[in-house]
C-alpha cells in the first residue's frame, strides 16, 4: 500500500478544440482493449495510456459551498467529464440534444429532494464547460438508458472480526474497462455539512465512499425485483448518504426518498454498525448480520420479500458463486480479518469470468458488462479511522493507494 501524492495526473488532457469522441477514444483505446491482460484489440495514440496500464487514480479536492465545490471538481476533472458524456452518448445511441432533454425531465426530483445538489451540478456545469444538463446526465446516467449496467460484489465487517477492533467495508466495481480512464478519486470539504471520500468518475457527485463521521456506503445492481418507475437516480442518494451522520439517519432516507430503480446498498458508520438495504421503487428491505459479524451480497435479491426463484432467474449467474466465494473467504479469518486480508479477496489470483476479480470474456463494443465488464476498481474503506484504499483497474500489479480525511 502507497499513500497518495497530490493529485498525479494520469489521464491524458483533453486538448482545445478536440472533440468528445476523439478525448474518449485517446483514453480508453478505444473502449476495446481486454482488460487485466493489457493487450489492446484497436490501435491507440502512442502518447495514451490505456485503460489496463493505469497504475493509480488522480485525485481531485474541492472546499466550500456546494457551487464551489462543483466548479472546482468540474474544472479539475473535465476532460473525464467530457469523455463520459461522449460514453454515454455512444453506449446509449442518443445524440446530445436527446441525452439534454431526458435529463431535465428528472431535474423536479432534485428539486424536491436534493435541491443543494443541483447548485453543485450548476458549479460542476461552470468548471468543466458544459450545461446544466449535461451536467445533470451525468448524475443521472443509468436512468437515462433503463439498462442495469454493474455487477460487483460488496461486504461489510464489523469490528469483532477484525484483528485490530475496526471496521472494513468495500468492494469490487464491475463495468465496462472505458470507466477506468474516467475515474479519480474525490476529496470534498463542503461547507457545514461533512467531509468525504469517494472513488467516483466522469462527474458524479455521488458514488462510494465515506465521511468524517464513519458513515459509509457500497452498492450493488440488482436482478429482478420491482420495476423500474420514474424515481430519483442512485447518484445523488449516495451523496445524501455520505451527509449523514449514523446509520439512524440513513435509513429513514431510504423509506422517504422515491427511487427509479432496485439497487442494494452495503453500510456502516462511525458507531460500529453495519448493515444492508435492498432499496427497491416499492421502497427498503432492511438487512443485519443476524449476529454473523459480517455482511456480503453480490447482484441477487437475498431478502426473504424478494430472494425468488423468479427473481434469482432474472440475475446475472456467477452473482451467486461471488457471494459463495466471498462469504468463504471472510469467514475463514473471521476474528483476525486485516486490511491486507480484504484487499487479497478483492484482488483474487482465482481471476476469471465468476471470480471476485472479474476479467473481460470479450472486448465485442456491443455487449454488455456481464461479458465485457471488469473490475474496473476495488475500494476498501476504514470508516473509524476517515480511510479510503482504492486500487486501478483489475491488475494485481496495481497497488491499493490510501486516501485519508485530514
Amino acid at each position: 500500500m502507497i499513500p497518495h501524492p497530490d493529485c498525479p495526473a494520469e489521464l491524458p488532457a483533453a486538448t482545445p478544440g478536440s472533440s468528445r469522441r476523439s478525448f474518449l477514444r485517446t483514453a480508453v483505446g478505444g473502449s476495446l482493449l481486454v482488460a487485466g491482460a493489457g493487450k489492446l484489440l484497436s490501435a491507440a495514440p502512442a502518447d495514451s495510456k490505456p485503460a489496463a496500464l493505469l497504475r493509480q487514480f488522480p485525485c481531485y479536492r474541492a472546499e466550500g459551498t456546494h457551487r464551489e465545490l462543483g466548479r472546482q471538481h468540474g474544472e479539475q476533472a473535465s476532460a473525464q467529464i467530457a469523455a463520459h458524456l461522449a460514453f454515454m452518448g455512444e453506449s446509449m445511441k442518443l445524440g446530445s440534444r436527446e441525452l439534454q432533454a431526458r435529463a431535465r425531465r428528472f431535474r423536479p426530483l432534485f428539486e424536491k429532494h436534493c435541491p443543494h445538489l443541483l447548485e453543485e451540478i450548476a458549479g460542476l456545469a461552470e468548471g468543466a464547460r458544459i450545461t446544466e444538463a449535461e451536467a445533470l446526465a451525468v448524475n443521472i446516467r443509468g436512468a437515462l438508458g433503463q439498462a442495469r449496467e454493474e455487477g460487483c460484489t460488496a461486504f461489510a465487517i464489523g469490528a469483532r472480526g477484525t484483528a485490530d477492533g475496526g471496521l472494513l467495508i468495500g468492494q469490487n466495481s464491475d463495468t465496462l474497462p472505458a470507466v477506468v480512464a474516467l475515474s479519480y478519486v474525490l476529496h470534498l470539504k463542503p461547507r457545514n455539512k461533512p467531509e468525504l471520500l469517494m472513488w467516483t468518475y466522469g462527474g458524479m457527485i455521488g458514488y462510494h465512499g465515506v465521511n468524517r463521521h464513519g458513515v459509509a456506503h457500497f452498492a450493488n445492481d440488482l436482478g429482478g425485483g420491482p420495476k423500474s418507475r420514474f424515481g430519483l437516480p442512485h447518484y445523488p442518494l449516495k451523496r445524501l448518504i455520505l451527509e449523514c451522520r449514523t446509520l439512524d439517519e440513513v435509513v429513514p432516507l431510504f423509506r422517504r426518498t422515491p427511487l427509479w430503480a432496485n439497487g442494494n446498498y452495503v453500510l456502516a458508520d462511525g458507531t460500529g454498525r453495519i448493515l444492508d438495504i435492498e432499496a427497491t421503487p416499492d421502497g427498503p428491505e432492511v438487512i443485519t448480520d443476524q449476529g454473523a459479524g459480517f455482511l456480503v451480497h453480490t447482484n441477487h435479491f437475498i431478502s426473504p420479500r424478494y430472494a425468488t426463484r423468479e427473481n434469482h432467474a432474472e440475475s446475472v449467474p456467477d452473482s451467486f458463486t461471488r457471494q459463495k466465494l466471498m462469504t468463504e473467504l471472510i469467514a475463514s479469518r473471521l476474528g483476525k480479518a486485516t486490511l491486507a486480508d480484504v484487499q487479497s479477496y478483492l484482488r483474487s489470483k482465482d481471476r476469471h469470468a465468476t471470480g471476485i476479480c472479474r476479467v473481460a470474456q470479450t472486448a465485442s463494443p456491443s455487449a454488455g458488462w456481464e461479458t465485457a465488464g471488469i473490475s474496473v476498481a476495488s475500494i476498501i474503506a476504514e470508516p473509524t479511522k476517515g480511510k479510503l484504499h482504492v486500487a486501478a483497474s483489475n491488475d494485481p500489479g496495481n497497488a491499493f493507494v490510501e486516501y485519508a480525511m485530514s
